[in-house]
C-alpha cells in the first residue's frame, strides 16, 4: 500500500535536513517517531477490534465449513474420527465399562512382564560384555562363566564376576 525505499528515504532525510537544519532535526525525528508508533498502535487496535467482531459474528465457523466442503475426504477422515471418539466413551457402570475394567489388569500385568524381559535380557547382554577379559589367560574362564550364566544366572554371574578378576 505505502512502501518507502532506502533512496525515498534518504531524500526525506537530506530535505528535512536541507529545511530543518541539524540543530533540530533530532527533535523532528523523535516527534515522527512517536507519531509514527501511536499510528502502528492505533491500527493494530482496530485490526483487533475487527477480528472480535469477525468472530462474534461467526466468521470462523463459516470459514471450518467451506473449508470442509472444499475438502470432502478429510471432512469424512474427520467426522469418522469424531465418532469413533464417542465409541470409546462409555460408563464404568455399563457392562462395556465392568468388561473393560476385567481386561484391564491383565493388560498391565503382560506389559510389565514383557517390560522385566527386556531387562533381564538387556543384564544378560551387559554380563556378556563386561565378563570376558581382554587377555587370553583368563578368556577360556570368563567364556565357561558366560555359558554356566545362561543356565544359572544368579550363581554365574558371582563366578564371571570372580573370574574376570582373577
Amino acid at each position: 500500500m505505502f512502501d518507502l525505499g532506502w533512496t525515498e528515504l534518504l531524500l526525506i532525510g537530506i530535505v528535512a535536513l536541507i529545511v530543518v537544519g541539524p540543530k533540530d532535526l533530532p527533535l523532528l525525528f523523535r516527534k515522527v517517531g512517536k507519531f509514527v508508533g501511536k499510528a502502528r498502535g492505533m491500527a493494530r487496535e482496530f485490526s483487533r477490534a475487527m477480528d472480535d467482531a469477525a468472530d462474534e459474528a461467526g466468521v470462523k465457523e463459516v470459514a471450518k465449513s467451506l473449508k470442509a466442503a472444499s475438502n470432502p475426504i478429510q471432512a469424512g477422515v474427520n467426522q469418522v474420527k469424531s465418532t469413533a471418539a464417542d465409541f470409546t466413551k462409555y460408563s464404568p457402570e455399563s457392562e462395556t465399562g465392568k468388561l473393560a475394567g476385567k481386561r484391564a489388569e491383565p493388560a498391565r500385568k503382560a506389559a510389565a512382564n514383557k517390560t522385566s524381559e527386556k531387562k533381564i535380557s538387556s543384564s544378560k547382554a551387559v554380563l556378556k560384555k563386561s565378563v570376558v577379559p581382554k587377555n587370553s589367560e583368563n578368556k577360556k574362564d570368563a567364556k565357561k562363566a558366560v555359558r554356566e550364566s545362561k543356565k544359572q544366572p544368579v550363581e554365574a554371574t558371582a563366578k564371571a564376576a570372580k573370574a574376570s578378576k582373577d
